[in-house]
């Protein structure tokens, strides 16, 4: 019933972007259901404690929200908010989506000491980043550049372009606008330099399956366009092997009724990139991330994932 909802207890981590994306999911739900009040609760996540090991030794994708998975099953908590790029292909048995909120920019960013564009960068230039998404992609475009690995939140990786002397650091464009560094941003790398990761951008309120009135709220703030682009790449992820130590990207896009899917994967030193897309109608999510996986494991990704996997 309704009224048991009246406080609900939304967990997230502690991150200034991830507590300012649950203020802006509480605001949207004050308009949608004013009956209900919300109680922030800070998880710390493996992500969030182990800062000095890569995310690969840790869990990987989900080392972000498997905590807060675990505080919703349990009870502590009645709401989970991600960000869906964080989210494992696979989520436990017992929970579900109710809404998929309206897609901010995807595409990711470089801000760089004397903001040197990326077709500019010298020989040598070190670039901060601890995505392997992003590492490849770079590597493959200009492989006299210099990655280097980067944990920590916005703020900390934004500091380490003089800490550390870097020529610049990649991050994602929804998080810089959603915290209002927009000025600080010397260039939005377009989608056809750099693919996004799967649900880049987007955010999704997780709720246990037995909580149908909470899921029935939830699903007013649901935008389908997102929900449908981000089941396509979650889709394809899942094909090719989540939780595998490769750096794949996936960018879903409704335009004019179609559904069009583009899906990236490599070798982490971006000397071997396979990349294509397919499209169809908006029904066919899910069939159009298995097809297009199966597409990429025949053009090469099989031997990339048998070698790295």
């Amino acid at each position: 019933m309704i009224r048991s909802f009246m406080n609900i207890k939304i967990g997230t981590r502690g991150s200034k972007l991830a507590l300012a994306q649950t203020n802006s999911v509480i605001e949207s739900l004050k308009k949608s259901a004013p009956e209900i009040t919300a109680e922030i609760c800070v998880i710390k996540t493996s992500g969030d404690v182990m800062q000095d090991v890569s995310l690969l030794q840790i869990g990987g994708q989900g080392a972000f929200v498997k905590e807060i998975e675990e505080a919703l099953l349990a009870g502590a908590i009645d709401l989970a908010v991600h960000s869906m790029k964080d989210v494992p292909g696979e989520i436990p048995e017992g929970l579900q989506f109710a809404a998929i909120l309206k897609r901010e920019d995807v595409r990711d960013v470089l801000v760089s000491r004397g903001r040197i564009k990326m077709e500019f960068m010298p020989k040598g230039a070190k670039i901060g980043t601890g995505s392997l998404r992003r590492g490849a992609q770079i590597k493959a475009i200009l492989p006299d550049i210099e990655i280097v690995p980067l944990r920590g939140n916005i703020d900390t990786r934004l500091k380490k372009i003089e800490t550390e002397n870097l020529t610049g650091v990649i991050l994602a464009a929804a998080g810089m606008k959603r915290l209002g560094y927009v000025q600080t941003i010397t260039q939005f790398l377009p989608v056809e330099l750099m693919l996004p990761a799967v649900g880049q951008g987007a955010l999704g309120l997780q709720v246990r399956k037995t909580d149908r009135d909470l899921a029935g709220i939830l699903s007013k703030l649901d935008h389908a366009p997102t929900a449908v682009e981000v089941a396509a790449e979650r889709s394809y992820l899942r094909a090719l092997g989540g939780g595998c130590r490769l750096p794949i990207a996936a960018y879903g896009l409704i335009e004019a009724q179609r559904l069009t899917l583009q899906g990236l994967v490599a070798a982490p030193n971006g000397t071997h990139v396979i990349r294509d897309k397919v499209w169809g109608g908006l029904s066919e999510a899910e069939e159009l991330g298995q097809k297009l996986a199966l597409m990429m494991m025949e053009k090469g990704g099989k031997k990339l994932l048998d070698l790295m996997c």
